[in-house]
């Protein structure tokens, strides 16, 4: 009689809290046990099969939006996640990270050269790979550090989490992303590590990125760039950044001193690799994004499903720059 009590107590306590909306507290002093006995009662209706919790069916991304970005803007990768609007920018990149890790880690394959880059929504994205340690995949830094303090959206910290997690090796840049003279840079680009990491570039078959702008860069933010570098950027019509290369919006990189002296993977050795997904949030950076799909050097997307739409409508702007490569 004892078990027969427990379930009927059980389906009791289960259908006043479920059916009816009773709180827990109220189901207490209804049954007239503890709040604590109320939630166990509740776990235990669980385990017995008297409960069983069904989430209906969601597809987290926006395929009818991602067939669009392909067509329109000839991508050969389009990854749009749906989010709720009201998210916080960090809060985005979560989500964004993991309901895209899944479809970004299907395309590697064992043996790949992955070039990474730095940047928030790759280290969300990378974070969410399920751990596959028979990759044997090898990992390059593509951008040197920004300053001495390496944060964990710095490229190299989240080359070494991503060979962690697929398993392989992991060639780190171990420079800073922008050096004072010119004279300085070809010296570093003369020594052994950086004409390994840059052999190892020229045979990367994915790279994953982050796309910066005037307003909104790695480079900005730990005060890299100050106002009258940035005022002299824009008058050398830069929209976009990609690994501490500033471009046009025909997907030019501008002639300006920072060429002379950045240390990260040139634009156009960038364009060779077969794919080179940008990973983004957010919808400040669709000039950015379309010039850089019409530099060549960026072929595929990982995007919210409001910054998608963001950049869609701008693509239809008369004075928006085009892709060049073919639908």
């Amino acid at each position: 009689m004892q078990d027969l009590y427990s379930d009927r107590l059980l389906h009791l306590a289960a259908h006043l809290y479920y059916i009816n909306g009773m709180k827990q507290a109220q189901l207490g002093k209804y049954l007239k046990i503890s709040q604590a006995k109320v939630s166990r009662l509740l776990s235990m209706a669980q385990e017995r099969g008297i409960v069983r919790i069904i989430v209906a069916d969601f597809d987290p991304r926006d395929r009818e939006l991602e067939a669009r970005l392909r067509t329109q803007l000839g991508l050969a990768t389009a990854v749009v996640i749906k989010a709720p609007q009201e998210l916080s920018p960090e809060e985005l990149r979560k989500v964004l990270g993991r309901f895209a890790a899944g479809e970004i880690q299907s395309m590697i394959r064992s043996k790949d050269v992955i070039a990474i880059g730095s940047g928030r929504n790759v280290r969300e994205l990378v974070r969410n790979f399920s751990l596959s340690t028979n990759k044997r995949i090898t990992v390059v830094q593509s951008v040197g550090n920004v300053d001495a303090s390496v944060h964990d959206f710095d490229a190299q910290e989240i080359g070494r989490v991503f060979s962690q997690r697929l398993g392989g090796d992991f060639l780190t840049l171990n420079m800073p992303a922008f050096v004072p003279a010119k004279k300085i840079r070809d010296a570093l680009f003369a020594i052994d590590q950086f004409r390994v990491v840059n052999s190892y570039l020229d045979q990367a078959r994915l790279a994953l990125v982050g796309v910066g702008t005037l307003d909104n860069s790695v480079f900005i933010e730990r005060s890299m760039l100050k106002a009258k570098d940035i005022a002299g950027l824009k008058s050398a019509g830069a929209v976009g950044e990609i690994g501490g290369r500033f471009y046009d919006a025909s997907g030019r990189e501008c002639d300006t001193c920072w060429r002379d002296q950045v240390l990260s993977i040139e634009l156009n050795r960038l364009a060779a690799i077969p794919q080179v997904i940008g990973v983004i949030s957010g919808t400040d950076r669709s000039t950015s994004i379309l010039a850089a799909i019409a530099g060549g050097f960026l072929k595929g997307l990982v995007i919210d499903e409001t910054g998608a739409r963001a950049l869609l409508e701008a693509a239809t702007r008369p004075t928006t720059a085009k892709t060049k490569g073919k639908k």
